[in-house]
């Protein structure tokens, strides 16, 4: 399987973290109803992202071999997004999630 992680500003705004386009090191695991996710950047990739830590949405794309691709959308909880920089980790939290798979909606 491979994964895209993003991070968007609102649904349809700039994505200020694609791992599709730019590799970065994450890792994202489920705890009880919320979703934590930690990412590894430099400072200067997330000055522009912590000035809309209350806006953010995240999305994870998982494309398989055999099967369609299934896309997430994780609602980012306010005041849920920190930065370390001494670690240099970017840490956000959602708190609900939207699975779909594109290939099974249709317009009629």
């Amino acid at each position: 399987m491979k994964e895209t992680f993003l991070v968007k500003h609102a649904v349809g705004g700039r994505a200020f973290i694609d791992t599709g386009k730019q590799p970065v090191p994450y890792a994202w695991q489920q705890e009880g109803d919320r979703w934590t996710f930690t990412v590894k950047v430099e400072p200067s990739a997330v000055t522009e992202l912590l000035k809309w830590k209350d806006e953010l949405n995240v999305f994870v794309f998982q494309e398989f071999v055999d099967a369609p691709t299934r896309k997430l959308w994780f609602y980012v909880v306010d005041d849920a997004v920190k930065y370390d920089e001494v670690k240099q980790e970017l840490t956000i939290v959602a708190i609900s999630n939207i699975t779909y798979i594109p290939d099974q909606f249709s317009v009629r």
